[in-house]
C-alpha cells in the first residue's frame, strides 16, 4: 500500500499527531510504502519515526503566520488565505497534478484541505484527522472579511469529502463535519531517564528540571532577564544561545524528547494538542502560557485539568522569570493516574480498514 501523509506546518502540532498514528499503522503493515509531504524539517519528521519514508518538501496550508512563538500575526494570515482563494482553481489543479504523479492508494491529511480536494477530484480515498479543522479557525478569526464565507465553503467541502475526519481527544467541537469521529487521544509514553540526565548535566538528586518547549514555532523566552533560583534548572533549545549555568541545551542530552519531556519536573510552554496529551500521558505537570485568543485553547485545558496537573502563568511572569514559586506550587500537586493513549491504534485500524 502506498500512502501519502499531508501534514500543515503550522509548528510541529500537526506532524506529532500524524506521526503517532504512522508509527501505529507501520507496526502493523512494515511493508507500507511511505510519502510525507510536509515543510516540516525532515530530520524532526525522521526523529520520530523509524518507518523508512519519502519526503516531499511541499505544503499546501500554512495554518496561520505567526509574529512571534505566541502571537498570531492576523493582518498576514487573513491577506495569506484571501490569496489564496484567490488562487484556489490554479493550487487545486497544482495539488491535483502532484496526486496524479505519485498515484498514492490512501491520502491522510492532517489537516491541510487542498490535498482532500484534489483527492475527491482523483478518486483517491482520503482521511482527515486532527483536533482542530482550518475552517472554524479561520472563521473566529476572519469571519467579517469579504471572502469569509468562499474560504469556509471550499474549506468545508474538502473536509466533508474525505471518509473521516478522525478527531482525537481533547478536540474542538467541529459542527459542521459531516463525518467526525473521535477517537482517543494521541501521545507517546516516554521512559524517565532522569538518573542519567542528572549525572550528564551534573544535577543534584533535588534540583528542579524544567523543559521549554514552545511546539516548533519560532522566537524564544527573554531568559537573559529571569533570576537565578537555587536548584532550579532550565532545558533550552540550543540555538537560543543562553549563556547561563542554569540552562541547558536539549540537544545536549541525546535522547528522544518524549524521554526528556518524562524525565522532567515539568514543562513550560503554550497549550498545544501534543504538549497537553503527551504531559496527561507521562503525567509531567504543565506550567503554559496562555495565547490571546487561540479558540482551541479551552478544550485543550480542561481536558489536562482533569487528566493531569496545569497551571496559568501570565505573559509578565514570562518577561520578568517570576517563575520559582508558580513551579513549586505546582510539584506540590499529587500526580494523577495517566490516561489511556489509544487513539493511535484506533486511527490505524480505520485506515487499514
Amino acid at each position: 500500500m502506498r500512502l501519502l501523509t499531508a501534514i500543515t506546518p503550522h509548528g510541529y502540532g500537526h506532524a506529532a499527531q500524524a506521526l503517532v498514528v504512522l508509527e501505529a499503522l507501520c507496526a502493523r503493515r512494515p511493508d507500507l510504502e511511505l510519502h510525507i509531504a510536509t515543510t516540516v524539517p525532515e530530520a524532526f519528521l525522521r526523529s520520530r519515526l523509524d518507518h523508512p519514508f519519502h519526503y516531499h518538501m511541499r505544503a499546501t496550508d500554512f495554518g496561520l503566520k505567526m509574529s512571534s512563538a505566541l502571537e498570531i500575526d492576523l493582518p498576514a494570515s487573513a491577506e495569506a488565505y484571501a490569496a489564496q482563494a484567490r488562487m484556489w482553481d490554479s493550487l487545486l489543479e497544482a495539488e491535483t497534478a502532484f496526486l496524479d504523479a505519485l498515484r498514492p492508494d490512501l491520502l491522510l491529511a492532517d489537516v491541510p484541505y487542498l490535498p482532500l480536494a484534489a483527492a475527491q477530484r482523483t478518486g483517491v480515498p482520503a482521511v482527515a484527522l486532527c483536533s482542530l479543522n482550518w475552517a472554524d479557525i479561520h472563521s473566529h478569526y476572519f469571519h467579517d472579511r469579504p471572502e469569509a464565507g468562499q474560504v469556509r465553503e471550499r474549506l468545508l467541502a474538502a473536509y466533508n469529502s474525505a471518509r473521516v475526519f478522525l478527531a482525537p481527544e481533547p478536540h474542538m467541537p467541529m459542527p459542521d463535519l459531516v463525518n467526525l469521529r473521535t477517537i482517543g487521544p494521541l501521545a507517546r509514553t516516554g521512559a524517565n531517564r532522569r538518573a542519567t540526565i542528572d549525572a550528564r548535566l551534573g544535577l543534584a538528586p533535588d534540583d528542579r528540571l524544567v523543559l521549554i518547549a514552545l511546539g516548533g514555532v519560532q522566537g524564544r523566552l527573554p531568559m537573559e532577564r529571569w533570576p537565578r533560583t537555587p536548584g532550579l534548572h532550565w532545558l533550552v533549545r540550543e540555538d537560543w544561545r543562553v549563556e547561563r549555568p542554569d540552562c541547558h541545551a536539549i540537544e545536549s542530552l541525546q535522547m528522544p524528547f518524549t524521554d526528556i519531556l518524562t524525565s522532567c519536573d515539568a514543562l513550560l510552554g503554550k497549550i498545544g494538542y501534543g504538549s497537553v496529551t503527551e504531559c496527561a500521558v507521562n503525567t509531567t505537570p504543565m506550567l503554559y502560557i496562555p495565547r490571546a485568543d487561540w479558540p482551541e485553547e479551552p478544550y485543550l485545558a480542561g481536558w489536562l485539568e482533569r487528566h493531569g496537573i496545569i497551571a496559568r502563568v501570565e505573559q509578565q511572569q514570562v518577561e520578568t522569570g517570576d517563575l520559582a514559586a508558580r513551579v513549586e506550587q505546582m510539584l506540590r500537586c499529587p500526580r494523577p493516574s495517566a490516561p489511556l493513549a489509544d487513539g493511535a491504534e484506533e486511527a490505524a485500524g480505520f485506515l487499514l480498514r
